[in-house]
């Protein structure tokens, strides 16, 4: 699964000693409690655990002392279940997914070497390098993936038993897990927020009424949602459901199709393998559009359809449909199709042969508008913004290019702590922090939207860094928020 970049610059001599090892997963598995209730049945608790080469009885053991954890912090905090456990050596963090089900994720910390006053050497580990709003949210969306392509825990259980349960759990996180980059974790993981291609009311309504319209015209069709690379244009969709689908496109499915952003942007023709066969004598295909979930070859009326199934909260708890992806012209589009009907060749045929026109003169109709848009003076910022009311998210930090704009994973870590600070109050406030190598860190949080930059200037001092923010924020934020 892709991640976002993040190129740290050189680092100050306060900040160059980083760990020389990274966080690493130790383990990861989910539980139930209630299935193993006696002596002698403990190992009935075991729904999935990696690595599966773990002996039975550590696999009991770890389970056994997470319960006793959870059980010995639910007399202090009730209502709060236990959600991190803290060693010399790991993390483990701890996540009540569903009532009985819980996930648990162990991770290594990062050690380095250093000396004793003795000059003799030892390993001392960095609790810092593994922030548990962070790590806690990863596992949180783990579950949240696996609900949305699987269902929740208790209605597998119900319809398929426990058995059945366990093999959807395996077939799911033996892939998915590994997938997560520890190292590379940070604050755009807690927010899973979603990028919106901002556009023009005329181009807005063009790609509502293309949507409407196909909605209409396939009846079978329930839910739509329209991407421009990976910026999202429009849902119909509940919020946390598209935000979750969004995190699949923009990290597991578009880098499977598409090599790097460039290609993506250039809106690149069908792969090979959608080409193959073609008839050289037939001219060129009469659309650019083809399916990235669907049909693999619409040229075989007997080719497999591979769709997926997700499931959603609609006007029905976690609602089942089936999920089609369609691409033209950098341009995408989720369709989510009624469960009850058995997806055809001729359905998707004729899918092709509406959408594939439309789809591909609207993605050339955003093209040319953003190519006439002059590249805003922002980029030479470096800032991250997310408004909890949307989940709409911007960053600087994490753009590939230009790479000068990455900061140092010290900076990155001190905007996690005060997130994480900013969570645990109501109030609206703002942080100036300078740090060791002489970066200004400046958070803002008003009415749930939260901001920070990151100045590098040696010789400022708090007034002129304050102006200079202000100065941004009423270029380029003036139509968003923000505190006096």
């Amino acid at each position: 699964m892709a991640r976002a970049y993040f190129q740290p610059i050189v680092l100050p001599k306060s900040e160059e000693e980083l760990p020389k090892s990274v966080p690493t997963l130790v383990n990861f598995f989910v539980y139930n409690s209630t299935f193993g209730p006696k002596e002698g049945q403990e190992h009935e608790k075991v729904l999935f655990y990696m690595p599966d080469k773990e002996t039975l009885d550590n696999k009991i053991r770890n389970i056994g002392l997470c319960e006793a954890m959870v059980q010995f912090t639910r007399k202090f905090s009730p209502h709060r279940p236990c959600e991190a456990v803290h060693t010399q050596k790991r993390k483990q963090l701890l996540f009540q997914a569903e009532p009985e089900y819980w996930m648990v994720m162990t991770v290594s910390l990062p050690g380095f070497e250093a000396r004793t006053k003795d000059d003799k050497p030892v390993v001392e580990y960095r609790e810092e390098e593994v922030q548990d709003a962070v790590y806690t949210a990863v596992l949180k969306h783990t579950y949240k993936m696996f609900r949305l392509f699987n269902s929740t825990f208790e209605r597998i259980f119900d319809r398929q038993g426990k058995e059945g349960l366990k093999h959807r759990l395996a077939h799911f996180f033996l892939r998915y897990v590994n997938t997560i980059r520890l190292p590379q974790l940070d604050l755009l993981d807690i927010y899973q927020g979603i990028q919106f291609l901002p556009l023009d009311k005329q181009s807005f309504l063009k790609i509502q009424s293309f949507v409407n319209l196909v909605e209409q015209t396939f009846s079978q069709i329930k839910y739509t949602a329209f991407l421009y690379t990976d910026q999202l244009v429009w849902s119909g969709l509940e919020q946390e459901d598209m935000r979750v689908l969004y995190k699949y496109l923009t990290t597991s499915l578009f880098p499977l199709h598409f090599s790097d952003m460039e290609t993506f942007a250039s809106g690149m023709n069908p792969p090979p393998s959608r080409q193959a066969g073609r008839d050289s004598s037939a001219g060129p295909p009469p659309h650019p559009g083809w399916f990235m979930v669907g049909p693999r070859d619409l040229r075989d009326p007997k080719a497999p359809i591979n769709t997926a199934k997700i499931f959603v909260n609609t006007e029905t708890e976690m609602e089942e449909l089936h999920l089609i992806v369609y691409h033209a012209t950098s341009a995408t589009v989720c369709f989510m199709v009624t469960s009850s009907i058995m997806l055809t060749y001729d359905f998707c045929k004729t899918l092709d042969g509406f959408v594939g026109p439309q789809l591909g003169s609207l993605g050339k109709m955003i093209s040319d508008q953003l190519s006439k848009r002059i590249m805003s003076s922002d980029v030479q910022y470096r800032f991250i913004y997310f408004n909890h009311m949307n989940l709409a998210q911007k960053s600087t930090v994490h753009l590939k290019r230009p790479p000068s704009l990455g900061i140092s994973h010290y900076s990155m870590r001190l905007i996690c702590d005060i997130s994480a600070d900013f969570s645990r109050s109501e109030e609206d406030g703002e942080t100036i922090m300078k740090t060791a190598g002489d970066y200004w860190v400046v958070a803002k949080r008003s009415d749930q939207r939260e901001f920070y930059i990151i100045l590098h200037n040696k010789s400022a001092n708090l007034i002129e860094v304050n102006e200079e923010v202000k100065r941004m924020c009423a270029m380029h934020f003036n139509n968003i928020f923000f505190l006096d």
